[in-house]
């Protein structure tokens, strides 16, 4: 039987009051870093998270098919999003918090498949992720191994974004 056991966030506002205002998108991303941290830390296959997923509270205000292509996708993927996040790592991929390697995986997995999703906003989301569910630090280290992926996987946009000159 799958579980939950995903730490969950510290205190702060209300979750009522910060749950009206996510997107979709957003909550798709929430929904699959806890089928990933099962996926981590239970081992647990997609075909028997997904269903135990989509029963949790909430679902339904989530982006379905943008759910099924984070969970489905980081997981098929798995070898070859770690393979672009080991190279921006100051440690070894075993010494990853679980949380911290789900939101990996789901940045690196929109920056390589979801072009219609800004990188910057990529790495904002992720970073929102980490805060929410990580621990104290985690999305400053979250931050920094995306913003090192970036060139790499959306090499034209970021060099287009670099390349524009700051608003005064």
């Amino acid at each position: 039987m799958v579980q939950s056991t995903m730490p969950q966030a510290a205190a702060s506002p209300s979750p009522a009051h910060r749950a009206s205002k996510k997107s979709a998108r957003t909550r798709a991303r929430e929904f699959a870093l806890q089928g990933l941290y099962q996926h981590l830390v239970g081992k647990n296959p997609a075909e028997e998270i997904d269903p135990f997923t989509r029963d949790l509270m909430g679902f339904h205000k989530a982006d379905a098919a943008h759910f099924d292509s984070l969970l489905h996708g980081c997981i098929q993927q798995a070898a070859a999003l770690d393979a672009h996040i080991a190279q921006c790592l100051d440690r070894p991929l075993a010494e990853l918090s679980p949380i911290e390697h789900g939101v990996l995986w789901i940045g690196s997995y929109e920056m390589l498949h979801c072009l219609d999703v800004p990188w910057r906003a990529v790495i904002n989301e992720c970073i929102e992720l980490a805060k929410e569910f990580g621990g104290t630090d985690g999305h400053k280290y979250v931050n920094a191994v995306l913003n090192s992926l970036a060139p790499a996987l959306r090499a034209e946009e970021v060099r287009a974004h670099r390349s524009t000159p700051a608003a005064p």
